[in-house]
């Protein structure tokens, strides 16, 4: 008798593994829900997906590391931060990632926020960031 192996079966199999509460504690999801307002959720969460390869307990700390830097406030940060603030996160560095790709997203989300409440509309078909690049 041959099984029946159904796309369908094997998703669901995986949200019964991880789409629960004790999973969020050892995996990078972790990271966006140490925030409550939402583009600190939304700025966290960014952070921890492009760090998000490799052993995930060094990307969980290197996650709330870059976030400690922001005074665990990174959309305040991000927005507000001053000279003497960003030369305080240069030194911050996560494999690839270093202070040049820093840089340039903390001024890429100072800009986006400052015109948009959301970074989903940096990523959306719809956005008018992505026709502006």
């Amino acid at each position: 008798m041959t099984t029946t192996f159904s796309l369908k079966d094997f998703l669901n199999k995986k949200v019964e593994l991880y789409n629960q509460p004790t999973f969020i504690a050892n995996d990078p999801i972790c990271i966006p829900h140490l925030f409550a307002k939402k583009q600190d959720i939304e700025i966290a969460a960014f952070f921890a997906a492009i760090f998000a390869w490799g052993n995930r307990s060094t990307i969980i700390q290197k996650s709330k590391e870059l976030m400690k830097l922001m005074d665990n406030a990174p959309y305040d940060f991000c927005l507000k931060h001053s000279v003497k603030e960003l030369k305080s996160v240069s030194a911050f560095k996560h494999r690839t990632f270093n202070t040049t790709d820093l840089l340039y997203f903390i001024d890429f989300l100072k800009f986006h926020y400052s015109k948009h409440k959301s970074l989903e509309t940096a990523f959306s078909m719809h956005g008018k960031m992505l026709r502006k690049c």
